[in-house]
């Protein structure tokens, strides 16, 4: 899978495609749905398949303080994409000159010009342009004009409500892990690098791997029970804390997992933490030796979760 990290990077070689516009966070159903579509559509018409995407998404560009947490970073997003059997990402750079644009604008710009694509599919509820303006009617009445089709993907519902990425934000934010995994399709993930930390897990029986998720925000926070995938054959079981480590510094948000009976040192490994359920909330104890003895009771409640 390709990707084109702004318009600028565009080439002929790029055009003509068949592509779909969102946010994508969380690669939900409902995007899966409209995924679906679009590589049925780009094998029919034996064209690349092209997903537009921005970075930052419009919300944080434009109320970054209020933005709501993502479900995915931009790696995330792009390593979901590329199980779909995407052909490129175009990623827009969401500026002061693209916020701008009108949405006749942006159909002639990005998606004429740019992309000369043959058929667009979006969502039943997608609007772009300056004060989203856009919507399928006016792709539809655009497409006639510059020679490209536009089908709508209805709503993805479950249990009679919306699969939305709001919707799998909620369900996190309560610990909800099993309706998060029911409207994604798949278990709830997080990824990153394994850093040197404060050693200080270690220094109390219970070694971690201290995993930076480059993100200020996460809608989930507590203590779970996981697994580590990307450094064994097979998921490696333990038992995680996602948050700021009150008893520590109560600073940095930080992923931390300690996996049973696992010795080895893993610095610098890329990996995915799979969250299975949700033991407590984080909390801040009154000494390390309050912490340690917490710790033991997590380790042996995952421990039933994974072998009872």
């Amino acid at each position: 899978m390709e990707l084109i990290r702004n318009q600028s990077q565009l080439r002929p070689h790029h055009q003509n495609c068949v592509a779909t516009i969102g946010n994508f966070d969380g690669v939900h159903l409902g995007h899966q749905a409209i995924l679906r579509q679009l590589m049925l559509q780009a094998q029919q018409r034996q064209l690349p398949a092209v997903v537009i995407i921005f970075e930052p998404q419009p919300p944080e560009f434009f109320a970054p303080q209020q933005a709501n947490a993502r479900l995915t970073r931009l790696r995330e997003k792009l390593m979901a994409l590329r199980r779909y059997g995407v052909t490129r990402v175009l990623c827009l750079h969401f500026n002061t000159q693209l916020a701008a644009l009108s949405a006749h604008e942006f159909i002639e710009k990005i998606l004429v010009q740019g992309l000369q694509i043959q058929h667009l599919v979006v969502g039943d509820d997608f609007r772009f342009g300056r004060d989203r303006q856009g919507h399928f009617g006016l792709l539809q009445q655009l497409g006639q004009q510059y020679g490209f089709t536009v089908a709508s993907q209805p709503t993805f519902i479950i249990e009679g409500e919306r699969v939305s990425s709001t919707r799998v934000r909620q369900a996190l934010e309560q610990g909800d892990m099993p309706t998060a995994q029911q409207l994604l399709g798949r278990p709830y993930t997080l990824c990153g690098r394994v850093r040197y930390g404060q050693q200080r897990g270690r220094s109390i029986g219970f070694p971690t791997a201290n995993i930076f998720l480059h993100r200020p925000i996460s809608p989930l926070t507590g203590v779970f029970a996981v697994t580590l995938h990307g450094i064994h054959q097979q998921p490696l079981p333990g038992v995680a804390n996602l948050g700021t480590r009150p008893t520590v510094d109560g600073t940095q948000f930080l992923l931390e997992v300690h996996l049973f009976d696992f010795q080895k040192t893993i610095y610098g490994q890329y990996v995915e933490v799979e969250f299975i359920c949700k033991l407590r909330n984080e909390q801040r104890f009154n000494s390390f030796e309050a912490l340690k003895q917490q710790i033991v009771q997590d380790v042996q409640v995952a421990k039933a979760v994974f072998f009872s």
